[in-house]
């Protein structure tokens, strides 16, 4: 049996990290800030992957997203994937020179599949992470999302996942617009859009707001790995202690030899 997956996905927009709801987004802190209440050397023993996603609503800012990048990877010892404004090769060349390890790409996915074919045959499809967010619909059931959720593409949703099957990709970050920061559960209704031979590890997000969440993920057969990006539900030891449940549950994650009680101590916001 393949081992499942718990991933932790941050946020990062114009310099800081940000919690979003429904893809509105809110400030939160600065590269310090996390620093000061995430021990990523720490982090990096309680997830197996690290997502981090540039959401800038204007700018790419693609300097500032890799310096950033450059700075948090130092501690962390887990696979690092990192998207947001790729639509150019040599920007997908700036984020692994960085220190990301996978690609993620949202917009570029159906609109420009020739970017997709490049970079797969740069680096391998198994690079690349294909992120998908989805909203329910009044008359389509579900409808895709892109340009940061704003615009919705026309078409089947279940069509297009379809087409992801012929898509040289190695992940499938499939998140749920209307639970994203909820705290409220995964849409695991979402999950019916895919093709039952649908060959491509799911990573499902949206909504995670405890380990209860992250279990009803990883139960179902179609989910590889569950991503939170809510920063603080799981500050402190919070990650830790949602792994050593899961693993006591008998989820089949990766054991680690740790001990919480003696890891460093991670701050905690006052």
């Amino acid at each position: 049996m393949l081992k499942k997956r718990l991933v932790f996905t941050l946020l990062f927009s114009d310099g800081s990290f940000m919690l979003s709801r429904n893809f509105r987004l809110q400030r939160i802190g600065d590269l310090e800030w996390l620093q000061r209440n995430y021990v990523f050397s720490n982090i990096s023993e309680a997830i197996d992957e690290l997502v981090i996603l540039n959401v800038s609503r204007s700018e790419p800012q693609m300097n500032q997203f890799t310096d950033m990048l450059k700075q948090l990877t130092k501690t962390c010892f887990i696979p690092v994937a990192a998207g947001g404004w790729v639509r150019e090769a040599n920007q997908a060349h700036q984020l692994l020179r960085s220190g990301a390890d996978k690609v993620v790409l949202n917009t570029p996915i159906f609109g420009e599949p020739e970017l997709i074919e490049q970079l797969a045959g740069q680096f391998g499809r198994q690079c690349l992470v294909a992120s998908v967010d989805l909203a329910r619909s009044a008359t389509e059931g579900y409808e895709f999302r892109v340009a940061g959720g704003e615009k919705a593409l026309p078409g089947s949703a279940r069509k297009r996942l379809i087409e992801l099957q012929d898509r040289p990709i190695g992940d499938l970050y499939l998140n749920s617009v209307d639970r994203d920061g909820t705290g409220q559960g995964y849409d695991l209704e979402v999950l019916d859009l895919l093709p039952q031979d649908f060959g491509v590890p799911v990573i499902l997000a949206g909504g995670a707001g405890n380990a209860n969440h992250f279990e009803a993920g990883l139960l179902d057969d179609r989910v590889d790995a569950v991503s939170t990006a809510h920063l603080l539900n799981f500050i402190g030891d919070g990650l830790h202690r949602a792994r050593e449940n899961l693993i006591a549950r008998g989820i089949h994650l990766p054991v680690r030899d740790l001990d919480i009680r003696d890891l460093r101590a991670s701050p905690r916001l006052p």
